[in-house]
C-alpha cells in the first residue's frame, strides 16, 4: 500500500518513506483502541454509582460528583477526543481536505469535549454558573457537530448507509436532547429525562463512531 523509497538516513540502512508510511497506516487502529478504552471508566462510573446517580434524571456529566468520578470522566472525554483526531486523520489520509466543512465539524466534536472536561457543569438545582454555561454551549456544539459531520462523510465522501443511519438518529436524538433541557431551564413544564436522552445520543454517537471507522478501513482496502 505504501511504496518503499530508496531515500535513507545517512548511517541507517531501513527507508525514510517506509517508515512514515507505516506510522500513517498505525493511526485508524490507534483511533479504534482509543474509542474502545473511552468506554472503560465511564461503564464504571455507571456501575459504581447505581443508587446514587438516576440514569433517567442526570446526565453523564453529573459523574464528577461521584467518588473519583471527575478524573474518570476526564479521561472518557479526553481520550474519545483523542480517538476522534484519529480518526479524522485517517480521513485525511484517505483523500478528505483538510480544509472544509467535515473537518471543522470533527474538530468542534473533539474541542467541545476538552472545554466540556475544562469546565464541570454544576450541581442539578443550582444557578448556572460560567462553568456551567460554558460546560452547556460546549456540549451543544459538540453534540451538532459530529451528527451532521457523520451525514456529510456518508453523502458526499463516503458512501455507507449505516453510517448515514446513525447519523440521522444521532442527529434527531441530539435536538430531543436539547429540547429536554426546558424543563431544567424552566422548571415545571414537564419531567425531567435529561439522562435518558443523553445515553441514547452517546450510544449513536459511538456508534457512528465505529461505523466511521469501518468505512474508512473499506476505502483503505479498496484503494
Amino acid at each position: 500500500m505504501f511504496p518503499i523509497s530508496s531515500v535513507t538516513i545517512p548511517g541507517e540502512d531501513f527507508p525514510v518513506v517506509e517508515i512514515r508510511g507505516k506510522r500513517r497506516a498505525a493511526v485508524l487502529p490507534l483511533a479504534v483502541v482509543g474509542l474502545v478504552l473511552s468506554l472503560f471508566p465511564i461503564v464504571y462510573l455507571h456501575v459504581a454509582s447505581v443508587g446514587e446517580l438516576s440514569p433517567i434524571a442526570h446526565t453523564i456529566s453529573d459523574y464528577i460528583f461521584v467518588d473519583n468520578g471527575s478524573g474518570l470522566l476526564a479521561v472518557t472525554s479526553l481520550t474519545l477526543a483523542a480517538a476522534s483526531i484519529g480518526l479524522l486523520l485517517a480521513l485525511v489520509r484517505s483523500g478528505l481536505p483538510r480544509r472544509g466543512p467535515v473537518a471543522l465539524l470533527m474538530g468542534l466534536w473533539s474541542a467541545g469535549l476538552a472545554v466540556a472536561t475544562v469546565f464541570p457543569t454544576d450541581p442539578t438545582g443550582t444557578p448556572t454558573s460560567f462553568s456551567g454555561a460554558v460546560h452547556r454551549y460546549a456540549g451543544a456544539v459538540m453534540f451538532a457537530s459530529l451528527p451532521l459531520a457523520g451525514w456529510l462523510i456518508s453523502r458526499t465522501f463516503i458512501s455507507s448507509t449505516t453510517l448515514r443511519r446513525f447519523s440521522v438518529a444521532a442527529g434527531i436524538t441530539s435536538v430531543a436532547f436539547m429540547l429536554s433541557h426546558v424543563s431544567v431551564v424552566y422548571p415545571g413544564n414537564g419531567a425531567v429525562m435529561l439522562g435518558l436522552f443523553e445515553r441514547v445520543l452517546f450510544a449513536l454517537l459511538y456508534g457512528l463512531l465505529f461505523a466511521l471507522a469501518s468505512a474508512v478501513l473499506r476505502r483503505e482496502e479498496a484503494s
